[in-house]
């Protein structure tokens, strides 16, 4: 009996993109003939006729199954409810908009063979901005100092996942599944296949500065209490220094009362930023409170309106 392969797309407005992911997938299982293979799309209730262009496909391709949100839950939610919802000896989660390259399905299926139970796709190199980049990379750079387990760096979820990681995947409760750091907590070696990301085929991003932040500050909240404990001793060191400068000031006056004139700039300064750094702390106590929150309201990863090609 052959094994199953399932391979995973989120989408959101790709209606252009998702005939030809349906036939680059394809092409891919027609050089691995030993295994069968599911091609799900999970859609963030797209407007633009992503999903009719899914049902259509559908209709005359058992292969294409798909699941369709009743409203956008955002990458984070919808990929990994997609990722955890089928059955198969192995799923794989790629992008619809050609940036992530199918060809890489058989090389991570072939590392999968030999035993690898996450082949991750790790991007080297893109078009993308370079201050984008830059900023990407400042961002795994901190995230890995200060995580309670070691990240990768530029790993944005494209892979192949075993059966036996998606079972560990499915036990973790977490409303906001960050994949990339979940994985790594889980303590699976992780097969690492280098790859330079692609020009979007069809379409804009949906992946603004918004959302890219937002995906940050999940990451940062789920895999670190370092910023609590920056705030905590940044306060203390902050409420010595200040101390020190209101004793040092006072002794001055003293020994100069009428030399030395303190004037209004050095509190008005001071005042400034401790209002900066309190707002700062609260701001990201903000981030924690509001993670909690989310944990704590036990909501599913999506609602599902509808699913197309099930058995």
């Amino acid at each position: 009996m052959k094994k199953t392969i399932a391979i995973v797309t989120p989408c959101y407005n790709e209606v252009d993109n998702i005939e030809k992911m349906v036939i680059a997938v394809k092409e891919q299982f027609l050089i691995l003939k030993d295994y069968d293979y599911v091609h799900l799309f999970i859609d963030n209730n797209s407007n633009d006729g992503t999903y009719q262009k899914i049902k259509d496909i559908a209709k005359t391709n058992s292969q294409v199954r798909a699941i369709i949100n009743a409203r956008n839950f955002g990458y984070i939610r919808s990929s990994f409810y997609g990722l955890i919802d089928l059955d198969a000896d192995a799923t794989i989660l790629i992008s619809c908009d050609f940036q992530e390259p199918p060809s890489l399905i058989y090389d991570f299926v072939k590392e999968w063979e030999k035993g690898e139970l996450i082949v991750a796709g790790i991007k080297v190199s893109s078009e993308e901005g370079k201050l984008k980049r830059m900023l990407r990379t400042a961002y795994y750079k901190i995230l890995n100092k200060f995580s309670e387990s070691e990240l990768i760096d530029h790993f944005f979820d494209f892979g192949l996942y075993d059966h036996k990681v998606i079972l560990k995947l499915r036990g973790i409760k977490d409303q906001n599944p960050y994949l990339r750091g979940l994985v790594c907590d889980l303590g699976f070696k992780i097969k690492q296949i280098d790859f330079k990301q692609n020009k979007r085929l069809h379409g804009k991003t949906k992946q603004n500065w918004y959302n890219l932040l937002d995906t940050a500050l999940i990451g940062l909240t789920s895999q670190s209490k370092v910023p609590l404990r920056f705030a905590t001793i940044f306060g203390v060191i902050l409420s010595i220094f200040s101390l020190f400068v209101s004793i040092t000031y006072l002794i001055i006056k003293l020994f100069m009362w009428d030399e030395f004139d303190m004037g209004m700039a050095p509190i008005v300064v001071g005042i400034f930023f401790i209002a900066s750094f309190q707002l700062i702390s609260i701001g990201i106590i903000g981030e924690y409170v509001g993670s909690i929150r989310d944990q704590t309201i036990k909501r599913n990863y999506v609602e599902v309106r509808e699913r197309v090609n099930f058995p």
